[in-house]
């Protein structure tokens, strides 16, 4: 099985002690986001969660600001959206599903995501961190809905994810107006988590975040993210449910025994790794 992390332009990824940290290193170009971009989200996201190695995930960027989102020289280049046929209309569904594909993964990685942003969080930005389950950000941090600016609806993830976030009449607002929400506001609505003063101190607290993840039992981390993703989209009777069968398919009384013994003696608990996972695809 091939779980070698792919050649990255756009990203740098490091993993120390089961703690992932992918770097948006494009600063020169505001970490905007064009097909290579894409490109290479996709194959880490794949890589990592197919690995098992790592137990958390922190997204940070570089430069003047986390990501200006979409490259808007893409379109009409790399990308043409065609509106002149029910055919190419037809296709602009079927690319805008792979996009949000893309970042649907990072809701679906098996291991928690964090994101650490700051200065701009802008456009397809914001499409991106509202997939992760925790988001930091530096006082000067600010989040836009930029699509309205140009002339077009968010259409990767923003506006399914945020009402879940925040209440819908700031949703409402941001997605109207275009207006940049500064990161007090943001922490206010609950979108982050918490602000910090430098972006140094917002990194060392996002991996330190990640790095007492990454102590609990992995499969266990993995079906609270499981659980804590069905119940926001199904009833409580649903989630419950849900609920017995997962608890039923996961639980390890030595798991248990260990995290206790490990907090008694104060030392790193020892479990598992989540198992590599293989494309079916590439069986044989």
């Amino acid at each position: 099985m091939n779980t070698a992390a792919p050649t990255l332009t756009c990203f740098s990824l490091t993993t120390t002690g089961h703690v992932a940290h992918l770097v948006m290193n494009r600063p020169e170009a505001m970490n905007t986001m064009h097909p290579t971009f894409w490109r290479e989200l996709d194959a880490v996201l794949v890589h990592l969660h197919q690995a098992g190695e790592a137990r958390a995930l922190v997204v940070s960027s570089t430069g003047r600001h986390f990501s200006a989102g979409m490259a808007l020289e893409t379109f009409g280049g790399a990308i043409t959206m065609d509106d002149q046929s029910p055919e190419g209309r037809a296709a602009i569904f079927d690319l805008l599903t792979d996009m949000q594909h893309t970042f649907t993964r990072l809701e679906n990685l098996r291991i928690p995501v964090i994101m650490a942003i700051h200065g701009g969080c802008i456009g397809g930005a914001v499409d991106m961190v509202t997939a992760a389950c925790i988001r930091y950000a530096t006082a000067d941090a600010f989040f836009c809905i930029q699509e309205i600016n140009i002339g077009m609806v968010a259409d990767v993830g923003t506006l399914q994810r945020l009402p879940k976030l925040v209440p819908m009449g700031v949703v409402k607002e941001l997605a109207y107006t275009g207006r940049r929400m500064p990161a007090q506001k943001a922490l206010g609505y609950g979108l982050v988590n918490e602000v910090f003063d430098t972006q140094e101190a917002m990194v060392a607290a996002a991996l330190q975040c990640a790095q007492e993840i990454a102590s609990k039992p992995p499969v266990a981390i993995w079906g609270t993210k499981q659980a804590v993703n069905y119940a926001r989209d199904h009833s409580v009777e649903d989630s419950l449910r849900q609920m017995g069968w997962l608890q039923g398919a996961i639980w390890s009384n030595r798991h248990v025994q260990e995290s206790v013994a490990a907090m008694k003696q104060k030392r790193a608990g020892d479990f598992p790794a989540l198992t590599p996972l293989q494309r079916f695809s590439e069986l044989g």
